[in-house]
């Protein structure tokens, strides 16, 4: 028999660091296959012909550079994959050795979305203003879809951090005997 908490829990200690890293990988993939494979708006490289640390150029309209390019891209993905896997053993510990209690769909949700805005912010800042070795979309507009991958990585991080908070822990009662 199952019996519903009765207000917000704070999941925290409990699913907060595993959703957060799975939200990371995740929203990484999301980055890494969408743009940089699907659209191919980017590639981790592709700016690098104005960056600010002096990373050689691999022009990805050329051979050698785009086979640099999908290299950066490759190891950028093994980064994300690791995070998943990572995020999964986690949640599968936590979950494991917590069986009295289990949490509603929306805390989990919740943190994962934390962790794709924080991929976001952290990718954002770092390689697209900091490094400025690729941007989201280049050319004339580049500036205007670097703020707006910042913007929902921000919003990301406000709605899971909302989701998550009106999530409900559903404890389970042990077993009764027949007597």
């Amino acid at each position: 028999m199952a019996t519903r908490a009765t207000g917000p829990v704070d999941t925290t200690p409990d699913i907060a660091l595993p959703g957060v890293i799975l939200g990371v990988g995740l929203g990484g993939f999301v980055d890494g296959i969408m743009l940089h494979q699907v659209l191919q708006w980017h590639h981790m490289l592709s700016g690098t012909d104005s960056d600010n640390i002096g990373v050689r150029y691999y022009p990805v309209d050329t051979v050698p550079g785009l086979q640099m390019n999908t290299m950066w891209d490759g190891f950028f993905h093994v980064f994300t994959w690791t995070a998943v896997l990572v995020g999964l053993a986690m949640l599968y510990a936590r979950m494991s050795h917590r069986r009295r209690s289990i949490w509603t769909s929306r805390a989990l949700w919740g943190w994962l979305l934390v962790g794709w805005g924080l991929f976001n912010l952290v990718e954002g800042i770092v390689d697209h203003h900091i490094l400025s070795i690729h941007h989201v979309r280049g050319g004339p507009y580049q500036m205007w879809w670097d703020i707006g991958f910042l913007v929902l990585g921000a919003l990301l991080i406000a709605g899971g951090w909302l989701l998550q908070r009106g999530a409900r822990r559903i404890h389970t009662a042990p077993a009764r005997s027949a007597a």
